[in-house]
């Protein structure tokens, strides 16, 4: 029969106010009511005027029809009902799932997910691929009730622990709580890894209108080069106040920039907060600019400490700690969270957005540019190293020492002074001590000239250089050059020629000038190119010096080394047959061939070319080239045997001589010098010596 539309109408009021607050079983059972109320004709009228499909309603009127006890409050279906898990229709998923995602050693080797991203969408797809067939959600839901979850690293390996590392912790802690107890200062210090200026991309989001983030370049690698501007940030925190310090840099981040940093502070803070202090303890990192390996470091707090009055005194973390130094996670980490998602286009920014950190715990941090320079390749020797007023503590004093203010001897003349004032002097000095004709082989006008003619090629050669570390020429204009090199391109001839012609080798020179071998190195490999392009022989200077003193005495005094009387003596034409001009000239003709010889026996040591980088260098021979042209014809004389001429020469062994001779042999037979028999043999080198000494005011010829 037909429903009335009047009852339609209540029907459908009834069932929007109602069926809200139902779950589905109940909405079902109740328009299964209606409906066989209505009788014939009730479904359709139900179905509709609650918007359901006639199929729900019939479904409640059989659930009614079979008269089954009432379901817990708690379910909807009975036990059994709706789908059935993924995994009972196909029960091999699941241990394929989590062959994939277990660790590698578990799972197939072969599987194409053991080298890439195990995302959800790339573990179906697998999955698929093995017969599996599911989705990304699926195998979500699958994850979550395995107990897998989604992780980051974590970084908890710290390799192989130090065994006096517990040792060490607990010595800090009483070196602190000891000071701190005094009123003394107690501060941590570390370098922030420098950030490059410009419109750069940094991570975190910053608050901003909807749709207007702030632009920055897509790549880094425009910003790259020595040219680019940078900001080296370096802290002093201060435990006990809670407040920071952070010097800004622009040169590089040297142990020299590090104590310069701690003066800073110093003057700016710690001498108006600790007036009274007597002390300062410095807790750092094992490594940086401020390690305990550094001698640098060493000697500018020795200056600092002469300067302040303070005894300073420093305890390092074991390597592999430096999570625990306390400016990490109450300094540098607020200052990380201050300038997220925010550009770092210049010094100004960098500096104002440290000085406006601040915490709830009530940190209080200052900054301040420092536009210094600070060179690297600074050293400092032995001898300054052991002057300094250095105490060494009984618990493991490699890490903990104590600077005093005043020098262990008043009279020594090795006192720490700053590298600003001292070290820079005396290198200049040393410089123009250096430029002595008798080792450049040239007068200071001839040097000068040089210098002015090799200038454009070195610059060319710096640009170059310059090119290749930022992977090609400049984005940009590139204004003034803010990184200062520790020597300048005269400074820079001069060394390599020094070395080249093997007055002395490279670790005198870093020995002399207060720098690294490494500096003296790099400098050469890029001056030696320029001097060959130019054409230039420095030739091989008659005196070598095996020790920085040697050279400072022969300079002081013209004293020169024993070697130089002896190769002389040697040189005599009783012992060589010819006279000093005839040797001389054989060993101009023989030095082309020796220097063939020689790129080729390095060739063959090589096993082929040069790498690129290689510094390519003279790099100076116990026996140089003059002195196996006259070993080789004191030989062919037959005036002593090996054994006797390594004991003439001293410090050479008689296997080294056989290989000079071995090898100048044939350069000498090439050019045609077969020197006569002498008529007497020595037995030593006393006995070869002294006939050369006897004929010393004899006749030359």
């Amino acid at each position: 029969m037909s429903i009335p539309a009047e009852v339609r109408e209540q029907l459908a009021r009834k069932f929007e106010v109602l069926l809200p607050h139902l779950n589905e079983r109940q909405q079902r059972l109740v328009l299964a009511a209606e409906a066989l109320l209505l009788g014939h004709g009730g479904v359709r009228a139900v179905a509709r005027a609650a918007g359901v499909s006639e199929t729900t309603v019939r479904s409640g009127v059989f659930e009614l029809e079979e008269g089954g006890d009432p379901l817990p409050v708690d379910r909807i279906r009975r036990p059994g009902g709706g789908r059935k898990p993924v995994t009972e229709h196909d029960p091999g998923l699941m241990p394929a799932l989590l062959a994939l995602v277990e660790p590698d050693e578990r799972g197939d080797p072969e599987s194409p997910l053991r080298w890439t991203t195990k995302s959800l969408r790339h573990l179906a797809e697998e999955l698929t691929r093995q017969g599996h067939p599911t989705s990304a959600p699926t195998v979500g839901r699958l994850l979550k009730s395995a107990g897998f979850s989604l992780q980051a690293n974590v970084k908890t390996l710290e390799g192989a622990q130090h065994p006096d590392r517990d040792a060490q912790f607990r010595y800090i802690n009483e070196q602190v709580k000891g000071h701190q107890a005094d009123g003394e200062p107690v501060i941590s210090v570390d370098t922030k890894k420098r950030e490059q200026l410009g419109r750069l991309p940094m991570a975190g989001r910053e608050w901003r209108p909807r749709g207007e983030p702030v632009e920055v370049e897509d790549h880094h690698f425009f910003f790259s080069g020595p040219d680019v501007e940078q900001a080296i940030p370096y802290g002093i925190y201060d435990i006990t106040r809670n407040t920071g310090w952070v010097n800004v840099g622009v040169d590089h981040d040297t142990s020299v920039f590090a104590v310069e940093s701690v003066r800073r502070w110093w003057k700016a803070r710690g001498s108006r907060d600790y007036p009274k202090a007597s002390r300062l303890l410095i807790t750092a990192d094992a490594g940086g600019s401020n390690g305990y390996r550094y001698r640098v470091w060493k000697s500018e707090l020795a200056a600092l400490a002469a300067e302040t009055g303070l005894t300073i005194t420093v305890c390092h973390f074991p390597p592999g700690t430096s999570k625990w130094n306390k400016i990490e996670h109450r300094l540098f980490s607020h200052i990380t969270l201050n300038w997220r998602g925010r550009p770092l286009t210049s010094h100004e920014v960098v500096v104002k957005t440290i000085a406006t950190t601040r915490t709830s715990g009530g940190l209080l941090i200052e900054a301040a540019l420092d536009v210094g320079d600070y060179p690297t390749g600074i050293a400092i020797s032995k001898e300054r190293m052991a002057a300094l007023p250095l105490e060494r503590h009984t618990t493991h004093g490699t890490w903990n020492y104590t600077l005093h203010p005043q020098p262990a001897s008043s009279a020594s003349e090795a006192a720490p002074v700053s590298e600003s004032s001292g070290p820079a002097q005396r290198r200049q000095a040393m410089l123009h001590r250096l430029t002595d004709p008798r080792l450049t082989g040239m007068s200071p006008a001839q040097l000068e000239q040089l210098a002015a003619a090799l200038a454009p090629a070195q610059a060319a050669r710096t640009q170059q250089r310059h090119s290749q570390q930022r992977g090609g020429r400049a984005r940009r204009a590139t204004g003034k050059l803010r990184v200062k090199p520790l020597f300048n391109d005269a400074a820079r001839l001069l060394l390599t020629l020094l070395y080249q012609r093997q007055v002395c080798s490279m670790n005198v020179l870093s020995d002399l000038l207060e720098v690294t071998a490494t500096c003296i190195a790099d400098l050469v490999r890029q001056t030696r190119e320029a001097l060959e392009d130019h054409g230039h022989n420095t030739g091989v200077a008659p005196l070598r010096f095996a020790n920085a003193d040697a050279l400072i005495t022969f300079l002081d005094s013209d004293q020169r080394p024993a070697r130089t009387d002896i190769i002389g003596q040697l040189s005599h034409p009783t012992l060589t047959g010819l006279t000093r001009d005839e040797l001389h000239q054989l060993t101009d003709r023989v030095a082309a061939r020796q220097l063939a010889q020689a790129e080729r026996l390095s060739y063959q040591r090589r096993g082929g070319p040069r790498q690129p980088g290689a510094r390519a260098g003279v790099f100076p021979q116990k026996i140089s080239n003059s002195e196996r042209v006259l070993l080789t014809v004191l030989y062919q004389r037959r005036l002593c045997t090996l054994d006797v001429l390594a004991d003439a020469l001293g410090n050479v062994s008689r296997s080294a001589i056989g290989n000079v001779i071995r090898e100048t042999r044939p350069l000498l037979l090439q050019e045609g010098h077969i020197p006569d028999h002498a008529s007497t043999r020595y037995r030593t080198a006393a006995d070869l010596l002294a006939a050369a000494s006897a004929s010393h005011n004899a006749p030359t010829g």
